[in-house]
């Protein structure tokens, strides 16, 4: 069977190896030093250190992958969803996107405009299917039903 070898860094080191590429969150971070083969105490020292140099921020990393996730064209619902599989508390995701604030409307309009090239559903079969792609994206029915209604 595989025998993984020791890891040759420390887990300081291997922390901000992995923050040295993009942000992560917190339980991301202890996620991948664990997979990497680290004992517990020392990825704990690790995030404790990086958090201590603020180079682990769970408010920049959602602000982050909010930005992101608003440039792929997904909604609040599908952002917030994701933000929570990855552990970030609920009150940093709120402040998150107060500090990103997005016209929500308008961005449901933009997906369905670059996904339907602007065609209006011919019938009820097309409507639910142009709904079913909004609603994966993560847009509420009040944004679908602006982004898909007449202009």
């Amino acid at each position: 069977m595989f025998q993984r070898k020791p890891p040759t860094l420390s887990s300081k080191e291997a922390a901000i190896q992995l923050l040295s590429r993009r942000d992560h969150g917190e339980y991301e971070l202890y996620q991948k030093l664990a997979l990497k083969g680290y004992d517990e105490d020392d990825i704990q020292q690790a995030v404790n250190f990086c958090l201590d140099h603020n180079y682990l921020d769970d408010l920049r990393y959602a602000k982050s992958q909010i930005r992101q996730h608003v440039y792929k064209g997904h909604g609040e619902r599908r952002i917030r969803q994701e933000l929570n599989q990855k552990r970030v508390a609920e009150s940093v995701i709120e402040q998150a996107l107060e500090e990103e604030p997005q016209d929500w409307f308008e961005l449901a309009k933009q997906a369905a405009e670059k996904k339907f090239k602007g065609a209006k559903a011919k019938d009820q079969k097309e409507y639910a299917k142009q709904v079913r792609f909004l609603q994966y994206r993560g847009y509420s029915f009040e944004q679908i039903a602006y982004a898909l209604g007449k202009d």
